[in-house]
Formats: structure tokens, sequence, C-alpha cells
């Protein structure tokens, strides 16, 4: 008589690969924390200079990306970095809500007549390279998080992804006004970054970032993903 088979996968990774996974997450944030704050120091000054209220946006980004890093580095720092998860996620989601108040007050200030953007070469280099930098740190960090079934990691990595889309966005900002001077085209780029932030902020605070909906969060001892989707919402 054939007995039944038993399935002893376990329901999550083990103990020495979420060690691996947590390690490369510390490494991944703090790549994304030393490249963040040279970003925000170029795109500030360069935005400064240029009265570009979208690069100013995307400087600001580049600082509350790194509040938001930092505050996945402290969660990982302690024993149990599920404890601090929760509070994790309420600065990140902070961090987005913050950037969307900014960035929406300052495009309407230079919409409704505020100083002209000028041309800024640094600004257009600058959103070039993250364009090209950022997709591949989200993604790294975001498929560990995943792994590791931990809701701050991913919440950080689209906080990363964000980044991607803000690069583009600024791009065609700047490039429009470079190229046939439609100044409102910077307040308006910086407007889409708004939103974004707003949507990712609400995510966040909901812990939404790798949440699948109907399925019950597992409890510590289980060691499962808790909850964390395969793929991307």
């Amino acid at each position: 008589m054939a007995l039944p088979l038993i399935d002893l996968t376990p329901a999550g990774p083990s103990p020495a690969r979420r060690a691996v996974l947590a390690r490369r997450v510390r490494l991944l944030v703090a790549a994304t924390i030393t490249y963040n704050v040279v970003e925000a120091v170029v795109a500030i000054t360069a935005g400064t200079i240029a009265s570009s209220t979208a690069l100013l946006g995307f400087g600001l980004d580049s600082v509350i990306e790194v509040s938001s890093a930092a505050a996945v580095a402290w969660q990982f720092a302690g024993r149990d970095p599920q404890a601090r998860e929760k509070a994790a996620l309420r600065v990140i989601a902070v961090s987005f809500f913050a950037l969307a108040a900014y960035v929406t007050v300052e495009s309407v200030r230079a919409l409704l007549g505020g100083a002209d953007a000028e041309h800024s070469s640094i600004g257009l280099v600058l959103a070039a390279l993250s364009l090209a930098i950022m997709p591949g740190l989200s993604y790294a960090q975001r498929r560990a998080g995943r792994e590791l079934g931990s809701r701050s990691a991913v919440a950080d990595s689209k906080q990363t992804l964000l980044c991607t889309y803000l690069s583009a966005v600024l791009l065609v900002g700047l490039g429009l006004n470079s190229l046939f001077g439609w100044s409102w085209a910077d307040p308006v780029a910086a407007l889409v970054i708004a939103v974004v932030a707003a949507k990712e902020g609400r995510e966040a605070w909901r812990g939404d970032a790798c949440c699948t909906p109907g399925l019950p969060p597992a409890g510590p001892a289980t060691g499962s993903t808790d909850g964390c989707c395969a793929e991307e919402r």
C-alpha cells in the first residue's frame, strides 16, 4: 500500500540563506545610499543654478531615498529585522509623502509665475546616468527582499525604482526645455514625480510593497516569506 507523500520542502529560506540575503540587502542599501548622496548634491546644486523645479525635486528625492535606505539599514542592523519592519515601512512612506508635498507646492508656484528653468547640461547627464544605474540596484534588492520576505526591503527597492522613472521624466522635461524653450515642461515633469511619489507612499504605508491579497501573514515560527509575492504587482 502506497503511503501518502509528505512535502518536506521548507516554507521559506533556511537560516543560512536568510543570513546571505540579509547581508546582500545591507550591501545593496549601502550602495544605494552612497550613490544617492552624490546624486542629491549634484542635482540640488544644478537645480538651484538653473532654477529647475524638476531637478530640485529629483535631488530631494535622492535625499529622501537615502532616508528610506537608512531605515532599511537600521532594520537589518538589528538581531530581529522582522520586528523593526513596520517602523521602517512608516519611515519610507513618510519620505514619499514629504517629497510629493514639496514638489507639488514648488511646481504649482513655478507654473503660476516662478522663474523659468534654464538649460542644465549637468542635469541631463545626471538623469541619463541614473536611468542606467538605478534599475539594476532596484532589481537586485527587490529580488533579495522577496526571497527574504521583507516588505521594507521591497518597498525601498520600489523607492529606487521610482528614481528610474523620475530620471526618465526629468530627462524629458529638461530636454524639452533645452531644445524648444518649453519652460512649462519642467514643473509639469515635477508634478508627475509628485503623483508617483504619493502613490508609492500610500502603498508603503499600507504595507502593500510585497503583500499578496488573500494570504494570511505568516507567523515568525513558520519561516515563510510572509506573503511576499513572486512577481511585481
